[in-house]
């Protein structure tokens, strides 16, 4: 016979947690943005050069674009330009193609090689433009200017956008007649802001052989942050 034993009701005990305290009213605060520039000229430089060869073979447009590009380089690499401030940035072989009453025909192919140049030195700058130049080059573009200092630079600006936040802060608080408590957040707005980095001007003598004159002005750092601080 089996007999069915009643359930049995198990009364658990459950501590009563102490009741926190009411949520008291948010403290008034004050949102302010900082902006700040930094500017300085600039010490390094970055130029594209490319060489182009062309022919109705691909294998023979690679092998004339290698001997240009050597040319190229052993130019550069004689104005001072050390190794290890090359650097291949793109290479391209492909078909051209004339088109005429709706109709593509085949001309030949191109192998072209970039290589981008660092220069730490902007006063050289014109000469190696000439150099790459004299030694073969197609196409000499995308020269820009830059700062080897620039993460110091960017920190010193971020630095002075705080401070003028904090001072509009400040400001503020003292017309309204309250102390500021404590910085509650400081948010960058966005990564730093620079102006254009100037290009290159070219403007070669022909007659004097006078190196092609480069003309960098300063370059323009910005930092904008948003404080938000508590009042007492």
């Amino acid at each position: 016979m089996k007999f069915i034993l009643p359930a049995l009701l198990v009364s658990l005990s459950v501590p009563v947690l102490a009741q926190a305290p009411p949520v008291s009213p948010l403290q008034p605060t004050i949102v302010t943005r900082g902006h700040a520039l930094v500017t300085a000229r600039p010490d390094r430089a970055f130029v594209m050069i490319a060489a182009e060869s062309r022919s109705r073979n691909s294998a023979e447009a690679q092998k004339l674009n290698a001997a240009a590009m050597t040319a190229v380089l052993q130019k550069i690499e004689a104005a001072g330009v050390p190794k290890d401030a090359i650097r291949t940035t793109g290479y391209e072989l492909h078909p051209e193609f004339d088109y005429a009453n709706g109709r593509q025909t085949f001309r030949n192919f191109v192998a072209r090689n970039t290589v981008e140049v660092r220069l730490d030195d902007i006063d050289r700058v014109g000469m190696v433009i000439d150099a790459a130049g004299a030694g073969g080059a197609t196409t000499i573009s995308g020269v820009r200017f830059d700062l080897r200092n620039r993460a110091e630079l960017e920190r010193d600006a971020l630095r002075q956008a705080v401070a003028d936040a904090r001072g509009r802060a400040d400001a503020l608080a003292a017309g309204a007649g309250v102390a500021i408590d404590r910085v509650i957040r400081i948010e960058e707005e966005g990564a730093p802001i620079e102006s254009p980095r100037p290009m290159l001007r070219m403007a070669a003598d022909a007659v004097s052989n006078l190196p092609t004159p480069v003309e960098p002005s300063t370059i323009e750092i910005q930092a904008r942050v948003t404080l938000t601080v508590a009042l007492r």
